[in-house]
């Protein structure tokens, strides 16, 4: 199909994209998600914005369910918006690409629509880039899909030179390509920051480098402009400081930013999904659990057209309820998961069991449940999205093993040892209360430890309670008692039989601990040591990224403090 242009700018038709696709995502963070993509899909074969606005949707739907048919839409259909950026895109001849190679290229060489086709199709690059990173958190499918990724980061870097260029005359839709610009750059910029050396030197060797404070300044700008990209660019901000900097790192998101950023959001939409989601997350980061959890009902009550809101938030409430020890309503959330998600069916089951196990005696088991049975069934519910499998699924299933035997050796915290690998820790560390409690509690499990006949796990077990009840005693600056519980597993580490995660995540803490002292030196020793002498145990690349973070930090004290 041919594209008629006009050889300057402003292009009304662009202009109208824009305005219809600003409209759309108006309708979107007014739950009206159905008639927002039904409008956008309307015009998804002839107009670039719309059908990269329609693909981005569906991708945040993907981000939700984890479905794997929704993973797929989602990647067929941004492939077919990059096919219709490509109409829009330049069509270069054999002279022209010569006389760039020579003498460099500039913007005023493009048209108005040009230049949109550029940033749009690099976007939808990007876009399915991600949609491999959801799948594969230790990033190979990210490294495997080199061209797209490196085509989308060399098109960003380009597109970021030549828009300073004095010559380039802005068009009357500039704000929206510049917002472009630094989604991608910021985007790109942050996550290569956040990745473990040992992918960056790889990554490096290809022409990829990362700065995390440049990133975040782009994205922060991004998100001040009142261009089609500020909602996306304050939704990657938003996941940054309230999510990734959990998950994947040690801790630090800045939560002020966060607040900030969602303010005028929630102002403007009170009752979008999204917006409450997020609210809820920062109270819940603040260690203000039933705040959280007031949100969390909030935004499952806003909307009922998207259950997948309410997945989100039935995994937080989840959390939440773990936090305060309340194992029926943890149980409650986990079995709703478990019917309604098709997320990790696996770990759901593995939540409901391990919360089964710390019921008391007398209490009564909802359904007439039975924990061992739960565990039995979790290895036969493995799944795949796209032909990788979940790391938190894989611990789920390693745990679980030890419940095939006749007579099990049962763990001795199951959803205390979860609330780590999530990083739970640092919330509960925010209240006093709670972390005391949780304390209780792990000595309790350690005082059944004692009584044990030795098995095979004994030592295991009692590395892992120490670990975790060093956690509560950092929190409590009760710092000498946490750092011998730290160093107990490292003295220790060749007894450990199966967990062998504990001795790497027990130096990482150590060093946390010696940076919280200025003991900057000890700290990087430590890291280092972490980093490069252990491998092939489970969350390896979590526990990677979250040396990567400590180790930024580490680096980043200035000397003699």
């Amino acid at each position: 199909m041919g594209v008629t242009r006009t050889a300057k700018p402003p292009d009304s038709d662009l202009k109208i994209s824009l305005s219809e696709c600003m409209n759309a995502l108006d309708m979107f963070l007014n739950n009206d998600f159905q008639e927002a993509l039904t409008y956008l899909q309307a015009k998804s074969k002839e107009s670039m914005y719309h059908v990269l606005t329609y693909a981005t949707i569906l991708e945040m739907q993907a981000m939700m369910t984890f479905d794997p048919q929704d993973i797929m839409k989602a990647g067929n259909t941004m492939k077919e918006a990059q096919a219709v950026c490509q109409r829009f895109r330049k069509k270069s001849t054999v002279a022209d690409s010569f006389n760039n190679l020579v003498h460099g290229q500039s913007l005023d060489q493009f048209t108005e629509e040009e230049i949109h086709a550029e940033v749009c199709y690099a976007e939808c690059l990007l876009l399915r880039a991600a949609l491999t990173f959801l799948q594969d958190e230790n990033m190979v499918s990210f490294i495997k899909g080199g061209i797209k990724v490196r085509n989308s980061y060399q098109t960003y870097k380009e597109l970021d030179t030549l828009q300073k260029c004095a010559r380039y005359m802005k068009g009357e839709s500039h704000c929206h390509f510049e917002g472009g610009v630094k989604l991608g750059v910021g985007a790109f910029n942050l996550t290569l920051s956040m990745l473990p050396t040992r992918i960056l030197r790889l990554l490096e060797f290809v022409g990829f480098s990362g700065n995390k404070d440049y990133g975040l300044m782009q994205l922060q700008e991004g998100a001040a402009d009142h261009s089609f990209r500020a909602l996306l660019c304050t939704l990657l901000l938003l996941c940054y400081h309230t999510f990734l900097s959990f998950v994947l790192g040690t801790g630090k998101g800045n939560i002020e930013e966060a607040e900030n950023l969602l303010e005028p959001y929630l102002k403007r939409y009170p009752k979008g999904a999204i917006f409450l989601f997020f609210a809820g997350r920062i109270e819940e980061i603040k260690g203000n659990i039933d705040t959280a959890i007031q949100r969390f009902e909030e935004c499952c009550e806003a909307q009922q057209n998207w259950k997948q809101f309410h997945h989100m938030c039935y995994w937080q409430l989840m959390w939440c309820f773990s936090y305060k020890q309340q194992w029926k309503m943890a149980y409650f959330y986990a079995d709703l998961l478990s019917k309604e998600s098709s997320w990790s069916k696996a770990t759901y089951i593995y939540m409901k069991a391990a919360y089964l196990s710390m019921f008391e005696e007398e209490d009564t088991k909802p359904f007439g449940e039975d924990e061992v049975k739960l565990f039995r069934q979790v290895p036969s519910l493995k799944v795949k999205i796209a032909g990788k499998s979940l790391p938190t699924e894989k611990f789920a299933i390693r745990k679980s093993r030890r419940y095939q035997a006749q007579n099990p050796v049962h763990l001795p915290v199951p959803p205390l040892e979860m609330m780590y690998i999530w990083n739970g820790y640092a919330i509960i560390g925010k209240q006093k209360n709670l972390t005391e409690d949780m304390l209780l509690t792990l000595s309790k499990a350690e005082e059944s430890l004692k009584k044990l006949e030795e098995t095979d796990f004994l030592m295991d077990d009692q590395c892992l309670v120490k670990l975790l009840k060093g956690l509560c005693l950092k929190y409590l600056d009760r710092t000498a008692e946490a750092e011998e519980y730290f160093t107990y597993i490292q003295k220790n580490e060749k007894k450990i039989k199966y967990d062998e995660y504990l001795v790497p995540n027990a130096l990482l803490e150590l060093a946390l601990l010696c940076l919280q002292q200025d003991r900057r030196e000890e700290a990087i020793k430590l890291l280092e040591n972490a980093k490069q002498n252990y491998k092939n145990y489970s969350m390896e690349s979590r526990t990677h990224f979250r040396i990567q973070d400590a180790l930024l930090q580490a680096k980043s004290v200035p000397n003699g403090c």
